[in-house]
């Protein structure tokens, strides 16, 4: 594991679960190659400690999403969506995907601005959390359909705690229009 993304994670052996878990990443990158960062992203997370599989879906483009509302004028995204089988628990592996983030040059200026890399954790197996450092599933993970879609694509049965089957709520995101 590299050392600079492990570097202030103290005792893993602390913070993991006993039995592997199904944890839900949203990959999404709209500045530079956005396929070869997401694609290093990827191999990133399969060379994290405690981490047993990485599934990747393919990526989509999809119209970036400011906090105005989608933006066609800004550079275009490339998401995709991974499922990572891992024995840490969630807050350590938000650590390591905001490491992840740092490594590809994400900088933090704008909230929901143009970005390197931006992975997000949108489920951890059923856990759900109201901390203001780790609010899971994600919050408005239900309300994109760029996160949506792959995940199916991944994972036909998927569901995404408090709100039911992931097709479901895609099929309601498409019905709204």
């Amino acid at each position: 594991m590299n050392r600079r993304l492990a570097q202030g994670f103290h005792g893993d052996a602390e913070h993991t679960h006993h039995a592997p878990v199904d944890a839900v990443v949203a990959l999404g990158a709209n500045l530079g190659d956005r396929a070869e960062t997401m694609a290093a992203a990827i191999d990133d997370l399969r060379r994290l400690p405690l981490v047993d599989e990485v599934r990747a879906s393919e990526p989509v483009e999809s119209i970036a999403v400011t906090l105005e509302g989608p933006d066609a004028s800004a550079p275009a995204y490339l998401n995709a969506v991974a499922i990572v089988t891992t024995r840490l628990a969630p807050s350590v592996l938000l650590g390591y995907l905001h490491a992840i983030e740092e490594r590809h040059g994400r900088e933090r200026r704008v909230r929901w601005g143009d970005r390197t890399l931006d992975l997000d954790l949108i489920a951890y197996a059923d856990l759900t959390s109201d901390a203001p450092t780790l609010l899971l599933p994600h919050p408005r993970a239900a309300e994109r359909d760029f996160v949506l879609a792959p995940w199916l694509s991944l994972d036909p049965d998927a569901t995404l705690p408090g709100v039911g089957r992931v097709d479901g709520a895609l099929a309601r995101l498409k019905d709204a229009g």
